[in-house]
């Protein structure tokens, strides 16, 4: 019998206590003393969150495929239960089991953005786990990162013992039998990183060194260890057909963010927008096969009793085989009370006719996403979008018995004028129009057209990555200029504006091209009582630059200049594959408004050619 780390009394006082006591169907139960190995897999969020991530439920079914390991899952226990485990010293546990991780081999956490990082560090500090990485003994699990973040994990290096850096599936079951190895030989810690930083992919903070210049930038960035390599390149899988996917992903016991199966069509995108991190990071595009893909639906909504099945892809509307997959699954589940939903497509004919079937038109509203106002200003991010294809997109929508468009845009983008954020306005006032064109008898009613702006924020690894960013109340400005411009549109009864905190935008910038001197301003955030940052109601503004102030941080540095191309920035050590060459280029290009077109139309020579496969090879295979 299961015993469960929290007494009744405690389970009846906290919100939600499913989040706390695991046993959900599909979760993986193994018996301790049967294994070699106990991974802890953290999302530094709350449950809901963290169950609707794939990339643990691809690693989850992966690590547990091997007998001799059992991965189990934690997340971060929300306020009220973080109260009580201070108070009553109970360790973080894990579900499956209800064990302290403290006892475990690995913590391995998935930093998925820069607004979870106190979250870390709650997570460490409540697993009674010294925080920083040096302090830790013989006795301790090892604490790997993984995740996005990951790119540039300079500002969590004191944290971590080692990250890796890329797609999971490639290398961490060589980590598994070199820690099996080292287990038996008595062997030192320090020998065990030795061990891993020869892997590939494998990066151990502690094995470099930083040297700084008189005005704070980097002079040099070193391995102070032999087994240390000078580049670390991205893990990546080349065939995203024949590799891990769960068949059988753990159901929650409470609604969780995307309660639904979800089909990975495609890792990566061919289109190339310069303040995009994840179409850089994830290129080449590869596509799964289309059989795979209908033979997975069949078998997760099967052993989960999902009622939804959605598509997962940063660019749906690429994937070659999209037709046939869209028709096989409405065609297939539609009848058997399965919703299919399509995120990331491009609204065209074909894309409308789709999601008329698998949509309630008078209850959905269409996307798009231009991200900024004026043509010249999606020319300088390279959207390739033109207000021509927007307005007929949104007219065939109409036409189709849809009354509601959100259109996503972003502020703050290098080179934006007062004239492209009044765009903004301008762009929803014609959708708007091109809605009451239609004949009034042959209307849904009122349209309502919902304008969204949050802050660009430049991310290592784009062609913006040396842009300058701005203060708040600059923010603050430009999102007024484009609230004022709504309101003086001639339907703007028709229109709604929403924009993002500028607070949360300042420190994301700060940790997305940081240097490992942060993670002091972050422990004293953290001991500040800073938590769940991502949240709206308990970020507290006011306590990061009171941290910021304590240990002498200067955000300013961070964020408002604009990065020679010639310094040396906190992730250069790392090699995603597409050359900084190509970034510095296109970085000229956004400058001068030119348009590079996406990998299918031409190679514009960005280096991931380098992998052997991928949409860099199609038709040549």
């Amino acid at each position: 019998m299961r015993k469960l780390a929290l007494s009744d009394d405690i389970l009846l006082k906290v919100d939600k206590p499913a989040r706390y006591i695991g046993n959900e169907v599909n979760a993986v139960m193994k018996k301790k003393e049967d294994v070699d190995i106990r991974f802890a897999f953290v999302f530094p969020d709350v449950y809901e969150i963290g169950m609707s991530h794939l990339g643990i439920q691809i690693l989850y079914d992966m690590f547990n495929r091997r007998s001799d390991v059992w991965c189990e899952r934690v997340y971060s226990p929300w306020t009220d239960l973080d109260q009580i485990m201070r108070e009553e010293q109970i360790p973080l546990f894990a579900l499956e089991s209800q064990d302290p991780i403290k006892d475990f081999d690995f913590i391995g956490i998935t930093i998925q953005y820069e607004m979870c990082y106190t979250n870390i560090l709650q997570v460490l500090d409540l697993a009674q786990i010294p925080m920083l990485a040096k302090d830790r003994t013989q006795e301790h699990p090892f604490v790997i990162g993984g995740g996005p973040c990951t790119y540039n994990p300079e500002p969590l290096a004191d944290f971590f013992d080692l990250f890796y850096i890329g797609e999971g599936e490639t290398e961490y079951y060589n980590l598994m039998d070199q820690y099996k190895e080292w287990k038996k030989s008595g062997k030192s810690r320090k020998e065990f990183l030795e061990m891993a930083a020869e892997i590939p992919g494998i990066y151990v903070p502690s094995f470099y060194d930083v040297t700084y210049n008189e005005d704070g930038t980097i002079a040099s960035f070193e391995p102070n260890n032999i087994h240390a390599k000078r580049v670390i390149e991205k893990q990546m899988v080349l065939d995203v057909t024949n590799t891990f996917y769960p068949e059988k992903p753990v159901v929650p016991f409470i609604k969780a963010t995307q309660d639904r199966v979800v089909l990975e069509i495609q890792r990566g995108c061919i289109r190339g927008c310069r303040f995009c991190q994840a179409g850089m990071l994830y290129r080449p595009t590869r596509e799964r096969d289309v059989e795979m893909l209908k033979e997975c639906a069949y078998k997760m909504l099967k052993s989960t009793g999902h009622e939804e099945i959605s598509l997962s892809s940063l660019s749906s509307s690429d994937y070659s085989n999209l037709e046939e997959l869209v028709t096989f699954l409405i065609d297939e589940f539609k009848g058997k009370g399965i919703n299919v939903s399509l995120p990331s497509l491009r609204i065209d004919a074909f894309s409308l006719d789709v999601m008329s079937k698998v949509q309630d038109i008078r209850k959905s509203s269409l996307t798009f996403a231009p991200e900024a106002g004026s043509q010249r200003l999606r020319d300088v991010i390279n959207k390739g979008l033109t207000e021509e294809i927007i307005l007929e997109g949104a007219g065939q929508a109409f036409e189709g018995g849809w009354s509601r468009v959100k259109l996503y845009f972003m502020l703050g983008l290098p080179t934006e004028t007062e004239e492209d954020m009044k765009a903004i306005a301008h762009l929803a006032e014609k959708v708007a129009r091109r809605y009451y064109e239609i004949p009034k008898d042959q209307r849904n009613g009122k349209c309502q057209i919902v304008a969204s702006t949050s802050f660009f924020i430049p991310k290592p690894f784009t062609p913006f990555q040396w842009a300058t960013m701005l203060n708040r109340e600059d923010y603050i400005a430009k999102a007024n200029i484009v609230n004022h411009e709504m309101k003086a549109q001639l339907n703007h009864k028709s229109l709604k504006y929403n924009w993002h905190e500028a607070d949360v935008t300042v420190l994301e910038g700060v940790f997305a091209r940081g240097d490992r001197r942060l993670s002091n301003a972050l422990m004293e955030a953290y001991k500040l009582g800073c938590i769940y940052d991502s949240w709206g109601e308990h970020f507290q503004y006011d306590l990061w630059v009171q941290a910021f102030e304590n240990t002498g941080t200067d955000v300013a540095f961070y964020n408002l200049r604009e990065r020679d191309l010639e310094e040396i920035l906190p992730w250069d050590f790392i090699n995603i594959g597409v050359s900084k060459k190509f970034l510095q280029r296109e970085w000229e290009n956004a400058m001068a408004g030119k348009v590079t077109p996406n990998c299918r139309m031409s190679c514009s020579g960005c280096g991931a050619a380098i992998y052997g496969g991928g949409v860099c090879f199609e038709g040549k295979n």
